[in-house]
């Protein structure tokens, strides 16, 4: 069954074979009644009186029972599953031999009471097929051998009668046992044989140092499968997904339904890093969108705590926007580490690019944009989005969000007071695990009062991808901070989920237009249609759009003709810490306060 310890069919195997069917229980179990067997065939060879049969051959059967035990007890856990067959087989023989060469007629029917072994075994480890079949041929055997030591036709009947009866009842109350383990749609695992799998690994790694990974997924709006094609139709996908994911998986990795469309994976001596990479693997074999949340265990957590982890890491990955894997590391890494101690320290920084107008001569700035910059002694090339993955990754990200936040609307009404001729807007970036935080409106509107910065004049900006628009907490709020007068800025427009349906379901006011369409823009080539598209969209529907990107005079030339009203980008400025905007704007102040044209020379270019 893979995933639980054994190749081929695993949702076929687990419901006829049972969950004890690992290699480990079968190894150990078969190896137990080898050894047992051969040492009391060896006793009772050694003591029996009489000269029939070959008490050398039962001798020398019983000994190779005891070696064959040992190398399963040893090597068993290795062995592929076909292999364990063979053994049941030979320890049938063995039996046999010892029952037909006995040196007594009394010992050698004591001895058929082994078939019973033989029985057992094959009913707790294999199909009804294959348990069948062992068990008829022990049976077979039984009723051939007695009868050609001189004992009447019938002799047989018992014992092969006692080894059909307790191979048959073992069968059944295994399997009975075994269903309150088993997943009956998919055959895996269900909840409570995942957790009982999970403490044994724990133990496992534990007693070995080797790393152990857990994995929760959960299947992206599968509800929707069974409101609008039935439940039917949501059985068969389930099942297409645990045979799908199945195949990667290898022998010693369980895969389990957790409940509902949540899968559980146990990976053992796996990496965090490993245990990511397979993810993905079984996220990209599906067709439909999967949430995922990885993390490790470590030594003295508790089994609970493992999957209370992973389980924050799910939580996460779908709060973001869904389709997505995050870590919930157990482990803490450096960068994580530092940042942290940035964060309570308050050592980030926050830089500001303008936000020009197209519409007025010389690009006047018009708002400005927050941006963190913080420089990591642990890993100097992380980049801002390597930051706030981390961020997100480490449960950083509402401290960080809150603290660029508060720093940029105190920035900016310091300049609001130094330049009263100055009406900026402020775009500030929210993360989308902040926006589905239930208190996040109450937050912002705390943080607006204590800085003094008007409501009206901020415009938070909010990843396309990564807003749900099946997250009624994140609508909610967005729909409270318009109602204070907070703009609303989807940003990267048109890399993410973009749909007619998802603007009028998202409540925003402004649209950033990725940079990668105004990259497109070159002098030896038309426009790329699809930024016209999106002028002519915005317009219908009252929206203002801002092109990112903005690097040549000639793109900002395209974008003022296709009806671009507002940009920015390094043609205008790079981004600059709050202190040289107000020093710019101090060496250039004009005598005449009405003079905004000359109020704004500090801005362009800064």
């Amino acid at each position: 069954m893979r995933g639980i310890g054994a190749r081929g069919d695993t949702r076929t195997r687990v419901r006829a074979a049972s969950a004890l069917a690992t290699a480990k229980v079968m190894a150990r179990t078969t190896g137990a009644f080898y050894v047992l067997g051969g040492v009391l065939g060896l006793m009772i060879t050694a003591v029996a009186p009489g000269h029939d049969g070959n008490r050398a051959l039962v001798g020398i059967a019983a000994a190779i029972s005891v070696l064959l035990g040992l190398t399963l007890l040893a090597w068993g856990p290795r062995m592929p599953h076909a292999l364990h067959h063979l053994y049941l087989a030979t320890a049938t023989v063995l039996v046999a031999i010892a029952v037909y060469d006995f040196p007594n007629l009394v010992g050698g029917i004591t001895l058929a009471s082994f078939f019973v072994f033989v029985a057992c075994d094959a009913a707790l480890f294999f199909a009804w097929p294959q348990a069948m079949a062992h068990i008829g041929f022990a049976m077979i055997l039984c009723l051939l051998v007695l009868p050609a030591r001189g004992l009447p036709w019938w002799s047989g009947l018992i014992p092969a009668g006692v080894t059909f009866g307790a191979g048959v009842v073992v069968g059944i109350l295994t399997r009975l046992a075994s269903d309150a383990d088993i997943d009956v749609l998919t055959g895996l695992l269900n909840r409570r044989g995942f957790e009982k799998q999970l403490n044994p690994a724990i133990d496992a790694a534990s007693r070995s140092g080797n790393g152990l990974s857990l994995v929760l997924v959960d299947l992206d709006r599968f509800q929707k499968i069974n409101d609008h094609l039935g439940h039917r139709a949501g059985d068969a996908v389930l099942q297409r997904v645990a045979d799908s994911w199945l195949e990667l998986l290898s022998p010693d990795q369980a895969l389990a339904r957790f409940g509902g469309d949540v899968f559980a994976l146990l990976l053992p001596d796996t990496t965090e890093q490993a245990a990511i990479l397979l993810t993905e693997q079984l996220r990209a074999a599906v067709t439909m969108g999967c949430s995922a949340g990885v993390t490790s265990w470590q030594p003295g957590e508790s089994a609970s705590l493992l999957i209370s982890r992973a389980d924050v890491g799910l939580y996460r990955a779908k709060q973001a926007g869904r389709n997505r894997t995050v870590l919930e590391s157990s482990r803490q890494l450096p960068l994580a580490v530092e940042l942290r101690e940035a964060i309570d320290r308050g050592a980030l920084d926050v830089h500001y690019q303008p936000i020009v107008s197209l519409t007025e001569d010389g690009g006047q700035a018009v708002g400005v944009e927050a941006l963190l910059r913080w420089s990591s002694n642990a890993q100097p090339e992380v980049t801002t989005e390597g930051l706030i993955r981390v961020a997100e990754e480490y449960d950083l990200i509402s401290d960080l969000d809150e603290l660029v936040l508060r720093r940029a609307c105190a920035d900016a009404a310091r300049l609001q007071e130094s330049f009263e001729t100055l009406d900026l807007t402020l775009n500030v970036n929210v993360s989308g695990l902040e926006l589905a935080e239930p208190e996040y409106a109450e937050r912002v509107a705390g943080i607006l009062t204590e800085t003094g910065w008007p409501a009206q004049q901020l415009v938070l900006e909010v990843t396309e991808s990564e807003l749900a628009a099946e997250s009624q907490t994140a609508i909610a709020n967005l729909h409270k901070l318009r109602d204070r007068g907070v703009r609303i800025a989807i940003d990267d427009f048109g890399t993410g989920y973009s749909s007619l349906s998802r603007l009028a379901t998202i409540p925003s006011d402004i649209l950033k237009v990725d940079q990668s369409f105004v990259a497109a823009i070159r002098s030896d080539s038309p426009a790329p249609p699809l930024l016209g598209v999106i002028a002519a969209l915005s317009k219908s529907l009252d929206l203002q759009v801002i092109a990112e990107g903005v690097e040549t005079e000639y793109q900002a030339a395209v974008l003022t003709e296709l009806g671009f009203a507002l940009a920015q980008g390094y043609h205008y400025s790079d981004s600059h810490p709050v202190s040289e905007l107000i020093n710019d704007l101090n060496g250039d102040q004009p005598r005449d306060p009405d003079d905004d044209a000359m109020a704004a020379k500090g801005w362009i270019p800064l």
